[in-house]
């Protein structure tokens, strides 16, 4: 086999593992009622992730993602929405970057 074959036949088996996995829970959570624990968890998962994504490129911006992520969050807690906040922290952090 070529390493040409080889590199397709990898993508090709990683595409077919990871759809396996998403069809997957899909059909296992279809199937089965989750309790009010399973389902409270699947409400916060976004949150949490983002918050995970966000914190290295916060924590490295200095001033100014501090800033920006103090905007947002308050924001966040005022409005409850999540794009005004997005768009008012970005704009907050953006303004810190310029004038600090």
């Amino acid at each position: 086999m070529s390493a040409d074959a080889e590199g397709i036949m990898a993508i090709l088996l990683m595409g077919a593992a990871t759809y396996a996995t998403r069809i997957g829970g899909f059909l296992l959570i279809r199937r089965f009622k989750p309790g009010p624990f399973l389902e409270a968890w699947f409400g916060h998962v976004p949150g949490a992730v983002f918050a995970a994504l966000v914190a290295p490129s916060v924590w490295q911006a200095g001033l100014a993602g501090w800033a920006g992520a103090a905007i947002g969050f308050g924001a966040m807690c005022w409005t409850g929405q999540f794009l005004p906040s997005l768009v008012l922290s970005v704009l907050a952090f953006f303004l810190a970057r310029h004038f600090l």
